[in-house]
């Protein structure tokens, strides 16, 4: 099976590199996600230079273009 015809997962937990929460949140499949803020300690979450969003940056699930192995956003 070809990476095409893998199914997507839409969830990803995202930790806070500040505080260490961890919140369960469902990625958009239209677009990036370039900021979260952590609803315990309000850190306002971006995506590390090398990463194009707070999913591939923070969460255990890359965001679904790169589970695609397609170019994000």
């Amino acid at each position: 099976m070809n990476n095409a015809d893998r199914e997507i997962e839409l969830q990803s937990t995202i930790t806070c590199p500040n505080c260490g929460h961890m919140s369960t949140e469902t990625m958009p499949t239209d677009s990036c996600q370039y900021f979260w803020e952590c609803s315990n300690c309000d850190e306002l979450l971006k995506p590390k230079q090398e990463d194009c969003c707070v999913f591939c940056s923070y969460g255990n699930i890359p965001c679904p273009p790169v589970q695609k192995e397609e170019s994000c956003c």
